[in-house]
């Protein structure tokens, strides 16, 4: 019995010698990507011509429409950013696959005098769709006319 009380004592002390390091600091969170201007972290829609089309990219997911197209949702995964693009992935809820590529290159509809930031590809199934982007916030802010940019808030105004 002594020697078990023993043992458990110097065992009991052992432990007690070093103390246990401190737990690492959680990491920053990295800011989200930004391309063209446009803050990737925020909602921002794609659309085009001929035929009309729109793609709203957000943090619940990259949701597609067109005329006479039914709605298709898909999971919205990490962007992947490859120099002046940035490519967003998944499958809709209707089993095709959609690629939203964003080109930080400016972009007109071809329909209105509006500038947007960025050109934008849509794959979806076996159509490949060519259009602009730019934050949702500006292109249902901007006028008719000129970039299509985010208004500065009252922090950013000089």
């Amino acid at each position: 019995m002594r020697l078990i009380l023993l043992s458990s004592a110097v065992l009991t002390l052992a432990a007690c010698g070093e103390p246990a390091p401190p737990p690492e600091p959680a990491p920053a969170p990295q800011p989200a990507p930004v391309l063209g201007g446009v803050d990737l972290g925020q909602p921002v829609r794609a659309l085009g011509t001929e035929p009309f089309w729109g793609v709203d990219i957000g943090p619940d997911g990259i949701a597609y429409e067109g005329v006479d197209v039914p709605r298709e949702v898909a999971p919205r995964g990490e962007v992947q950013l490859m120099g002046t693009m940035a490519v967003f992935t998944g499958q809709t809820d209707k089993g095709r696959a959609i690629t939203v590529t964003l080109i930080d290159t400016d972009c007109s509809d071809g329909m209105s005098d509006r500038l947007y930031p960025l050109t934008a590809r849509v794959e979806i199934g076996d159509k490949t769709l060519q259009g602009c982007a730019a934050s949702r916030t500006a292109v249902m802010t901007s006028g008719e006319s000129g970039p299509v940019v985010d208004a500065p808030t009252p922090a950013n105004q000089p």
